[in-house]
């Protein structure tokens, strides 16, 4: 899947968590949500994608996709 397209779903997600949850409660939502919904190899792109650095992720969205990472394998 397109890595831009992953970025910007998670940033919505974490749009609809962040004002219902509150900032510090909605990371773990969206990570919740996502581990839930996604399949296996969108939030290893997804990961991927946050190691790189690069992504305009929001503050929310990168907080949850670190979360998801923890329990992700590094790739090597």
């Amino acid at each position: 899947m397109d890595a831009d397209h992953l970025v910007h779903m998670v940033n919505d997600i974490a749009s609809f968590f962040g004002p219902s949850t509150g900032p510090a409660q909605a990371p773990a939502e969206v990570a919740a949500h996502m581990k839930r919904f996604w399949e296996p190899r969108m939030l290893r792109q997804i990961v991927e994608v946050w190691r790189g650095g690069r992504a305009p992720f929001s503050d929310i969205g990168r907080a949850a996709v670190a979360l998801i990472a923890k329990d992700a394998p590094a790739k090597g």
